[in-house]
């Protein structure tokens, strides 16, 4: 379990929260985050998702590292969120992927060859974070990815 910290600016805009808001926009917020997550088809049993003061606390148990770490960044690159707490157990461990944040100037080809050395392994981490990514060239800065270990 980790707190994770992303670019509270950066990705998509889905409601509109401020410090200190009240519970009802908190819950509002939460519910949101829970179908971002369901719309991507991505899933885990007894999904939980509290967000208070920009930091999504998700927990529940995901059928595979993989479907863990997508959740986590699904709603990590929600503009809004800071930091997700995460209490996400796994039902199927697997070994974890590394996170990337993206920088002006990335493509995945050039993350491709800073992490793996060859910028021709770019699909592997197209792949690794669909459905958050619908195309290879459209990237943003402060996004994070996943950055699945070569097998």
């Amino acid at each position: 379990m980790a707190l994770l910290d992303f670019v509270k600016d950066a990705g998509e805009k889905l409601f509109d929260l401020f410090s200190g808001a009240s519970e009802e926009k908190n819950k509002e917020a939460a519910n949101k985050l829970t179908q971002v997550i369901s719309g991507l088809g991505l899933r885990a049993d007894n999904l939980m998702i509290r967000f208070k003061d920009g930091i999504a606390s998700i927990s529940g148990t995901a059928p595979s590292q993989e479907e863990k770490e997508k959740i986590l960044l699904a709603v990590g690159n929600t503009q809004g969120v800071a930091k997700v707490d995460d209490q996400l157990k796994v039902a199927k461990h697997e070994p974890e992927a590394n996170f990337y944040t993206v920088k002006s100037g990335d493509t995945l080809s050039r993350i491709s060859k800073s992490v793996y050395g060859d910028p021709n392994k770019y699909m592997l981490i197209f792949e690794a974070n669909k459905p958050l990514l619908k195309d290879p060239n459209k990237i943003y800065p402060g996004q994070m990815l996943r950055i699945p270990p070569l097998h």
